[in-house]
């Protein structure tokens, strides 16, 4: 059942600060604390970062001003663990493990709050315009939610909890890995699996490319592969020499030529699509004071000039060059 209950808007405006001592190019603090979770608009313009004690704040990359704060609650800490922007910089879609929240980046205005009874959500997604919402759960189903009609569609081809989703920015197809080893993607109009991603253990984390060409699938171990979307083929597998890598964030370029992705040990990597080569990497700020010495990597994102931008939990925002 989907309860939409009122949402409480806080606006405030802060100033970003600089971390000396760094070796990315640029560095901003956009949580002291540390963050909870973190999305970077496709175009890099935008941050939504979300911490325990500030909220979720809604940055401007170029100027550095706070455009929003919201809370899911009027009273306590912030629990929002997830977040995504509209590939359109539309509409952004946060959640907790209970509730998840639709807001306006043009009002600043939230649009609904929805609370979900069965099982935790652990994953979500948003189409342009907020058309539609993608929420990943722990019982291994998955749910299509139109806001504006109501229309609830649900995906029940995996057998054990989903770890990641994605949508395609018209919100029609949608890309789910779960615990079952599987990846699907599959219209989000019918339900119908379009492409099933078999792997020989648990999918960990998926993405599409927002121009429709490719898909990413990676899972617990050492099988991150690059799909071809026109005829569900592999074009790619990644090349690391680590037993067991995970990645936290990954994101296409527009020319399609490379892949960028976040790992949950301060890893950052660009990669070339059609080798599955890495090309460059780098290790992201550890959070201050952090005993081990660590970061995951929350999204990423290319800008122009040949540079890329990430966030971590630390609660930076840093631009690299490659």
């Amino acid at each position: 059942m989907l309860q939409k209950v009122f949402l409480l808007l806080l606006i405030t405006v802060t100033s970003a600060c600089s971390i000396p001592g760094s070796t990315p190019d640029a560095i901003y603090e956009h949580a002291p604390g540390g963050a909870l979770a973190a999305a970077v608009s496709v175009d890099s313009s935008l941050a939504v970062v979300s911490s325990v004690e500030n909220g979720i704040a809604v940055w401007d990359m170029q100027t550095q001003k706070q455009r929003y704060q919201w809370r899911h609650q009027g009273e306590g800490n912030n629990l929002v663990a997830s977040t995504r922007i509209a590939f359109d910089n539309s509409y952004v879609v946060t959640s907790d493990r209970d509730a998840f929240a639709l807001w306006s980046l043009s009002t600043g205005e939230p649009e609904g709050f929805w609370r979900i009874d069965e099982s935790s959500i652990r994953d979500i997604a948003v189409s342009n315009q907020g058309r539609g919402i993608l929420v990943g759960r722990g019982n291994g189903k998955v749910m299509f939610f139109e806001p504006q009609s109501g229309r609830r569609l649900e995906f029940l081809g995996h057998q054990e909890k989903i770890n990641s989703v994605d949508l395609s920015p018209n919100g029609f197809y949608a890309l789910t890995g779960g615990s079952d080893f599987m990846a699907y993607l599959w219209d989000t109009r019918s339900g119908q699996v379009v492409y099933s991603f078999t792997h020989p253990s648990r999918v960990t984390k998926v993405a599409l490319d927002f121009q429709g060409r490719y898909a990413f699938t990676a899972d617990s171990k050492n099988n991150a592969r690059i799909w071809d979307l026109r005829t569900g083929q592999q074009i790619s597998k990644l090349h690391y020499l680590q037993r067991q890598k995970i990645f936290s964030a990954a994101k296409f370029s527009e020319d399609g030529k490379h892949l960028l992705t976040g790992s949950p040990s301060r890893g950052l990597s660009l990669w070339d699509v059609k080798s599955g080569d890495e090309v460059s990497s780098w290790m992201v700020t550890p959070r201050r004071g952090s005993q081990p010495q660590s970061a995951v990597v929350y999204d990423v994102a290319f800008m122009p000039g040949r540079q890329i931008m990430s966030h971590s939990s630390s609660g930076l925002t840093e631009i690299w060059s490659y």
